[in-house]
């Protein structure tokens, strides 16, 4: 058996609680769909933070990130760029209050509050509620290739089965009842049980990284990691070519390398400040990111949220990804060379922890990485089925049925999610392969309309509706045209595509009506081209004052990025023991850290006491519909 029987105990434990506490929420939970899908807006922003952190802290996603930093070193901080990890600056830095202000309960409701409610709204509504509903589908397949890989690693049974002629893989039955339970247990606490247990989960995987840093720290020397790496490992510098060759150290790294298609890793880079620019003004995709910022009480607690989900995130997740990438470097490297290039090198944090981690660890370790994988699927599975309920069902097919109704909509919502999604997971071929077509593919063709909408007054729903469709036929048909490219280097193509689904929207159609852009403009207060809306407001309020921080906001980003870096290379710095790089890195966290509380923090702090929160509109719904109504 491959667990000891207290490592067993401690796992089932978790899930047992995990599951029990889900059910103990859910009366609170299934008050109505607020309470549902946005805990009431009650939440505190520090708990939102904690769980958006631990959401962020999945499964897959930590078998990707060992395995990068396993083999391109140092450089693996600017992967995660491929994301973009740029979005959680963005956010706390304007983002999230601009969303936060418009008081909706998911991004397609958003979708009136910017458009209106004439057939053009109508169309965007659809067209961004079924973005969510493929991204949602795409994660799920990403993380039930990614549990079933993992555990079945840990769990001797062998639980494969055949289906006629299909045959089930054993790691595809220990996903399928991995993903059941955690299914169970979202359905029934809704936002409240996804934020608790998340909460609860980021607490033993904080632990169970320093674990594994300490482990690590002492257990690999300098010299040994020295030994068994190129010496461009540790550099974070490149060129244009990655200029890293494994040759004699693990010789089918480098078949892994060109399969990725990092080798031009300095065009890469190009191509990731390219995309994370677009990808980041877009703003959240419609997704459990989304969900906690309007699970907010108010837009300040919302950018309080996303800069603590920076903050808690990147230090202990990247204490165990550094530790567990230098344990398998020394002490497995001369097994994997020899292996030659029959290692699947996605299986390197289960083979780690299965190796390195002590018994009872191990289980605190694994029923972490369990929690974080139900964490981050449940909140997927919280918020795909909002768009589904209140933005298709609420909305065109029954706007009059009573709240038990919604609810029990929400799951059946979910389940249908779920079981679509896991039979995209059986034909998943690799987590890289799922993580480079979510990232790269699908939010080109998210990108460039999302970004639109907040900075150009002109900027209609048809344009919003032709944007994001040609948007996603071009996701889905140019990686497959060019099959042999890797998806990042298609991104401007397909945001190409949608540029052009853009401005024939806007071009061939009036623009929305002003009543409609008054009200966004006025209640969001975003900066950008809204020169014509903001004289329109000037006849009727002389007082208004337009957001003329671009250039501060803009400048924060900049700091905000870097500031971001340092919570990932100082805990790389450390483990690798380069304690020089170390104190240049600390040195910048706590300049940025400086300037972002002079420039950022302390202006957010007195727009609080200047604006009080609870003088926020309260229902953007009702003020719309007065708006509209005055054009009928």
């Amino acid at each position: 058996m491959s667990l000891a029987t207290i490592d067993i105990v401690i796992i089932l434990g978790y899930i047992l609680i995990t599951v029990l506490f889900g059910l103990y929420v859910s009366k609170k939970a299934s008050k109505d769909l607020n309470s549902y899908f946005l805990g009431g807006n009650e939440i505190p922003w520090y708990y939102l933070g904690l769980s958006n952190a631990s959401g962020m802290f999945d499964i897959s996603g930590t078998m990707f990130a060992v395995t990068i930093m396993f083999v391109y070193g140092i450089k693996s901080a600017w992967v995660p760029w491929l994301w973009p990890v740029w979005n959680q600056v963005f956010l706390f830095v304007f983002l999230a209050a601009w969303l936060r202000r418009s008081n909706v309960m998911t991004g397609a409701q958003w979708i009136t509050y910017r458009f209106g409610k004439g057939l053009g709204a109508r169309l965007s509504h659809i067209i961004v509620t079924v973005f969510a509903v493929i991204s949602t589908l795409g994660f799920m397949a990403y993380f039930f290739e990614g549990i079933g890989k993992f555990v079945v690693i840990f769990f001797p049974w062998d639980l494969s089965f055949n289906i006629g002629s299909l045959l089930i893989l054993s790691e595809q039955s220990y996903a399928l009842i991995i993903i059941g339970i955690t299914t169970l247990y979202t359905l029934k606490g809704g936002m409240y049980s996804v934020v608790a247990t998340e909460v609860l989960q980021f607490v033993i995987m904080t632990i169970s990284c320093l674990v594994i840093g300490y482990i690590a720290f002492n257990a690999v020397t300098f010299e040994q990691i020295d030994a068994a790496v190129p010496s461009n490992w540790k550099n974070l510098s490149f060129g244009m070519n990655l200029d890293m060759d494994w040759t004699g150290y693990i010789d089918s790294v480098n078949l892994k390398i060109e399969e990725d298609g990092f080798s031009l890793f300095g065009f890469l880079f190009m191509m990731m400040i390219f995309k994370g620019i677009f990808a980041s003004l877009a703003g959240p995709v419609p997704s459990y990111d989304m969900q906690r910022i309007l699970s907010t009480k108010n837009s300040v607690d919302a950018s309080k949220m996303s800069a603590l989900t920076i903050v808690v995130l990147s230090i202990p997740r990247y204490l165990m990804i550094t530790g567990f990438a230098v344990l398998c470097l020394v002490y497995m490297g001369p097994e994997l060379q020899n292996m030659g290039s029959g290692f699947d090198f996605e299986t390197i944090l289960p083979e780690a922890i299965q190796r390195f981690v002590p018994i009872g660890v191990k289980g605190l370790l694994l029923a972490g990485l369990l929690a974080a994988f139900m964490g981050t699927f449940a909140a997927f599975v919280n918020s795909a089925p909002a768009y589904i309920v209140n933005d298709i069902y609420k909305k065109y097919i029954n706007p009059n049925a009573t709240n038990k109704t919604y609810i029990r909509y929400s799951y059946l919502s979910s389940v249908l999610l779920v079981l679509v999604g896991v039979i995209g997971g059986f034909f998943a071929s690799s987590i890289t392969s799922l993580t480079i077509w979510i990232t790269s593919a699908l939010y080109g063709g998210y990108a460039m309309a999302n970004v639109l909408k907040w900075i150009w007054w002109r900027f209609n729903a048809y344009g919003y509706f032709w944007g994001m469709l040609a948007g996603l036929i071009a996701a889905t048909i140019v990686p497959n045209i060019f099959s042999e490219t890797i998806d990042i280097y298609l991104f401007p193509y397909i945001l190409l595509a949608s540029l052009i689904g853009c401005f024939i929207g806007v071009y061939f159609t009036k623009a929305d009506d002003m009543e409609v852009l008054k009200h966004f403009y006025k209640t969001t207060k975003p900066w950008g081209f809204w020169k014509p809306v903001y004289k329109e407001i000037l006849k009727e309020d002389l007082d208004f004052v337009p957001n003329k921080s671009f250039k501060l906001d803009m400048f924060n980003c900049v700091i905000g990025i870097i500031w971001q870096m340092t919570f990932v290379l100082s805990p790389m710095y450390l483990i690798i023991k380069e304690y020089n790089s170390l104190y240049i890195v600390l040195g910048v966290m706590v300049a940025t850290t400086l300037v972002l509380k002079k420039t950022w923090y302390d202006k957010l702090n007195s727009k609080s006491k200047k604006n009080n929160p609870v003088k926020e509109i309260k229902n953007n719904e009702t003020t719309l519909a007065r708006a509209t109504q005055k054009v009928s």
